[in-house]
């Protein structure tokens, strides 16, 4: 059975808290795995989690200050350590390869993994499979960002009452899938499009036409919301959005599933951030992330 969901290893901005870990979010995609963003500790929360080295396929960094990257070096160490028995690629702005060098060499250990670099430097496609396509945008931020989007191919939804009227049963039901049509019924008659699932990763980052391209139309958003909105200013300033922000972008993108996550220390509410995201009109589905936490994928639609 697929499964589909976030795991939130880490919600904290800059320093971690009493009650939150440095970043840290694994995305489960039905058999595969992609962790974003590995801060400090993110090795601890995966073994609080249940999620094991096994679990991780991909690795997406999408910038080089701690709060993201400071994990690598023991998730990569732990990855060689229980000799995980496929290859894992990891992405990440190319203008920080020196940063992920020493990350990855930080200490010594035995390599027995197959680690594949595969740095991003543009907009556009860093991946494709049969499962989806991964893609990265550029975003704002005062060292250079990108986020991540990943979007499963479109496919056909089998319609019960047109195949019965049809009079298609049994294996011709997979024929005419696989031929397109069978004798005078074309795939058409019988099925609809069945619009593949989107999901996309935006973190450090001022507004800008990035994070509106990775939003755009997703099942599920996951988005930094560093500030709430009076402090607007020292978002802009830092390179950050606030949940009304966050929220704003969320709703003219058509988002199913708003993921607020990445806080600064200064707010002690998290339900503030709720509450500003939907006074900005997001009526979706709105989880303000916490650690630990587990969010589903929604079901498609």
């Amino acid at each position: 059975m697929s499964v589909r969901e976030l795991v939130v290893l880490g919600t904290a901005s800059q320093v971690p808290t009493r009650h939150r870990n440095h970043n840290g979010y694994l995305l489960r995609w039905d058999g595969e795995g992609i962790l974003f963003d590995p801060g400090e500790g993110t090795q601890r929360q995966m073994l609080r989690a249940g999620v094991a080295a096994h679990d991780l396929h991909r690795i997406c960094v999408t910038h080089f200050h701690g709060d993201h990257s400071l994990g690598l070096a023991g998730v990569i160490q732990r990855i060689n350590l229980d000799r995980v028995p496929h290859g894992i690629s990891a992405h990440y702005p190319r203008s920080g390869q020196k940063f992920f060098d020493r990350l990855r060499y930080a200490t010594a250990y035995r390599e027995t993994v197959a680690l594949t670099e595969a740095p991003v430097d543009s907009d556009g496609v860093l991946a494709t499979s049969a499962a989806y396509t991964l893609e990265a945008r550029k975003l704002s931020h005062p060292v250079e960002s990108y986020g991540y989007r990943l979007v499963e191919p479109d496919g056909r939804r089998m319609l019960g009452d047109r195949l019965a009227a049809h009079g298609i049963k049994g294996p011709d039901v997979g024929r005419i899938q696989r031929e397109g049509s069978l004798g005078d019924v074309l795939l058409d008659d019988v099925s609809e499009e069945r619009r593949g699932q989107r999901f996309a990763f935006v973190m450090d980052t001022r507004l800008c036409d990035g994070v509106y391209a990775l939003a755009e139309g997703c099942d599920m958003l996951v988005i930094e919301s560093t500030f709430l909105d009076e402090d607007e200013r020292l978002a802009v300033d830092h390179g950050h959005l606030t949940a009304g922000q966050a929220a704003a972008v969320a709703r003219d993108a058509g988002v199913r599933h708003l993921v607020l996550t990445h806080f600064s220390q200064r707010y002690s509410d998290p339900a503030e951030f709720e509450r500003q995201a939907r006074a900005a009109g997001f009526e979706g589905e709105l989880t303000v992330a916490h650690d630990l936490l587990r969010v589903p994928v929604p079901k498609r639609r």
